[in-house]
């Protein structure tokens, strides 16, 4: 509570990026609602991910297919993720936008739809929604807290077959292996498609980085990839799903011709599946993974094959995965600053701040309270005076900066200084600074409501919405001690 990466830290807002769900069920899903493609400029997507920062790193591919991909914040406060290929990955960056803008054509629910595209100089990148719950290869092969449910890894391969019959359907016939990594969950926790894979790690790069192992044969003699090679890909993972580790496809085709599909079963699934589902599945892994590409079915036959094993249809992704998703309900009482940050009012904030002052740290130990009366104490209270000047006649500027300078003299910290630091920054377009100390002012009182809801209004600034209203949600619990002791 109160921290910076807390449990849905990069979920989207839910304005273009959310996805239309179709009134059709499961069957249907095109998506009206996902911004249109387009070319963004390499000085955006460098602004988005913080100059391509380490930090914004959300995977980086080996030798093979060396590309990264960062999380990004567009200006309009959407999260996106964004692939940045090698250099000179593409030469004909005419090509790159062709096959980009092809791709960024589609659009369905069950994919990670592509959004747009760079290619500035010797730049290359990507742009797509992004999927802030982790990949399949997270879920399946290194969960923390509980292995993936029997009924959700139906339901994944059940989505992934819907995304490529799609694609197959819109003549997007051929996906760049296939795998786990592949595979990410949304904000609902449904499994979703990386559109990624429907464009190569370059123009004549490898169309497989996987273990060559997990390759399908025909790419092994010919070093090309057709339609039937998704289908054998997909049945690698559907081997995934069954086993919840990686199992070799000759291995498990052995296992599977032995009659014994218990031996390849994951043993954290006991119990939790009919026998004949499971014979089921494993029959369709056996069928996608033959040596003969024209031997393996069709996207159609996928469907058709795990569409009826799924049994729990009305049961949300997020439950079956064990995801929080708490709707924020805010108690009957809220202080006038819970109220004006709950609808972002920040003169009201500004007024609330400057008239309850520093009283909410009293019977705190802090600087301004408890101190020997030295050239130091004079100095402090000289900063601390200009700051509060400032502050009050709306100098963001040069309130940060007479705060900066106490908190560097005051030796126990003061949170009210944090506080007013922290809107200082919000008014002066600083957002992460401004979270950063909200933060630091509840370090310095755990359970002030205020700190809590600077760090909402400072996640809200950055675009993290469902975040900004848990963090509104936890001030607002918190107030209802708080004011036992306060009035604001």
């Amino acid at each position: 509570m109160g921290c910076f990466y807390s449990r849905t830290i990069h979920l989207p807002s839910p304005d273009d990026l959310s996805k239309l769900h179709s009134e059709n069920g499961d069957e249907g899903g095109q998506v009206q609602q996902v911004p249109a493609f387009k070319e963004y400029s390499l000085s955006e997507l460098r602004k988005a991910t913080n100059g391509f920062c380490t930090d914004f790193i959300v995977s980086e591919s080996g030798e093979k297919a060396p590309n990264v991909v960062y999380r990004g914040i567009l200006d309009n406060n959407h999260l996106v993720a964004v692939k940045r290929f090698s250099k000179l990955a593409w030469p004909d960056a005419q090509q790159f936008v062709v096959e980009a803008a092809g791709v960024g054509k589609l659009r369905h629910r069950r994919l990670v739809n592509l959004i747009g595209c760079c290619n500035e100089g010797d730049e290359r990148l990507l742009v797509a929604e992004y999927m802030p719950n982790d990949t399949l290869s997270k879920h399946l092969f290194h969960w923390d807290k509980q292995p993936l449910a029997w009924e959700m890894r139906v339901r994944v391969a059940h989505y992934i077959a819907q995304a490529l019959d799609y694609c197959n359907t819109e003549n997007r016939k051929i996906y760049h292996d296939l795998n786990a990594y592949r595979i990410l969950f949304d904000e609902d926790g449904d499994p979703c498609l990386s559109s990624f894979g429907l464009m190569k790690n370059s123009r004549d790069g490898k169309s497989y980085s996987t273990n060559l192992a997990y390759t399908p044969p025909e790419f092994l003699r010919t070093g090309r990839v057709i339609p039937e090679s998704v289908i054998y890909s997909y049945g690698t993972v559907l081997l995934d799903l069954l086993s919840g580790k990686h199992i070799p496809p000759s291995r498990a085709l052995d296992i599977i011709r032995g009659k014994n599909v218990l031996m390849l079963m994951d043993s954290s699934l006991e119990g939790q599946y009919a026998s004949d589902d499971a014979t089921n599945l494993v029959e369709l892994a056996s069928k996608c993974l033959q040596s003969e590409a024209r031997d393996r079915p069709d996207p159609k036959f996928l469907l058709a094959a795990v569409a009826p094993l799924q049994k729990q249809k009305e049961v949300a992704s997020y439950i079956l995965m064990g995801l929080s998703k708490d709707t924020v309900t805010l108690p009957a009482i809220l202080s006038p600053i819970g109220k004006a940050c709950a609808r972002m009012d920040l003169t009201a904030v500004h007024d609330i701040l400057l008239k309850t002052g520093y009283k909410d740290e009293e019977g705190a130990e802090n600087e301004l309270s408890f101190q020997e009366w030295t050239q130091q104490v004079q100095d402090i209270l000289n900063t601390k005076k200009f700051g509060d000047i400032a502050f009050r006649d709306s100098d963001f500027k040069n309130a940060i900066e007479y705060y900066s300078k106490l908190v560097n003299l005051m030796s126990i910290p003061s949170a009210t200084v944090f506080a007013r630091r922290a809107f200082s920054c919000l008014m002066n377009g600083q957002a992460e600074l401004a979270l950063r100390d909200a933060m630091q002012a509840q370090v310095c009182i755990p359970e002030w409501p205020t700190a809590f809801y600077l760090q909402a209004l400072a996640l809200s600034k950055l675009g993290m919405e469902t975040d900004a209203k848990d963090m509104l949600n936890d001030g607002a619990v918190l107030e209802v001690k708080w004011q036992s002791r306060y009035k604001f």
